[in-house]
């Protein structure tokens, strides 16, 4: 099983996530801050990923912290978890529409972090919840995860449309990405033999 634990404590916040990268979907969600949850949710669910995610932050100040530590260590842990990468797809993108909304997610899991996000938010909140964190999430994933992660939301006039499409997309391509592929089965998935 492709499961870790990441417990990471700062001035700000506390951050703890359990994940195993071969579950059903199982959740546990609580970080304070509602959206963040209903968008880790898509993650867990189209990704396929359990996930169990408890932060304690500075939400008396705004919902910063909370949102950019819990992808930092969400990030770890699903590092972690992936361990030497042997076996795996490597590459994952998926599309998801929401109605109007339409997302394209594209991953490489190169051992390198690099983001690529263009998504023209309509308004700036989503109820309490400022779309800025959304890319703050992603750059926190993507930097302790050590990935490649382009996020395109081609169109969409609702920005919880939008966010919840790149959610889902990114929970479906991770999960393509992290699947083994039994031919290539002991190998480090690169022309170079490394990441």
């Amino acid at each position: 099983m492709r499961t870790a634990e990441v417990t990471r404590n700062t001035l700000e916040t506390q951050v703890t996530v359990k994940i195993n990268l071969d579950g059903t979907g199982q959740k546990n969600l609580n970080t304070g801050v509602p959206f963040l949850d209903h968008m880790l949710e898509q993650i867990s669910r189209h990704g396929l990923f359990d996930l169990d995610v408890q932060a304690k932050g500075d939400l008396h100040i705004d919902a910063h912290h909370t949102v950019e530590d819990t992808g930092i260590t969400l990030g770890m842990a699903f590092a972690k978890a992936l361990g030497d990468k042997k076996g795996i797809v490597r590459y994952g993108h998926s599309y998801v529409p929401l109605d109007e909304a339409l997302s394209r997610v594209v991953i490489d899991l190169s051992g390198r972090p690099g983001l690529e996000f263009h998504v023209p938010f309509t308004r700036a909140m989503i109820g309490g919840f400022d779309v800025d964190l959304t890319y703050e999430f992603f750059q926190g994933f993507v930097n302790h995860a050590l990935m490649t992660l382009h996020v395109d939301n081609l169109r969409g006039r609702n920005a919880h449309h939008q966010c919840e499409t790149v959610f889902k997309a990114f929970g479906r391509a991770l999960r393509m990405a992290v699947e083994r592929d039994e031919r290539q089965q002991g190998i480090i998935p690169s022309t170079k033999g490394a990441l």
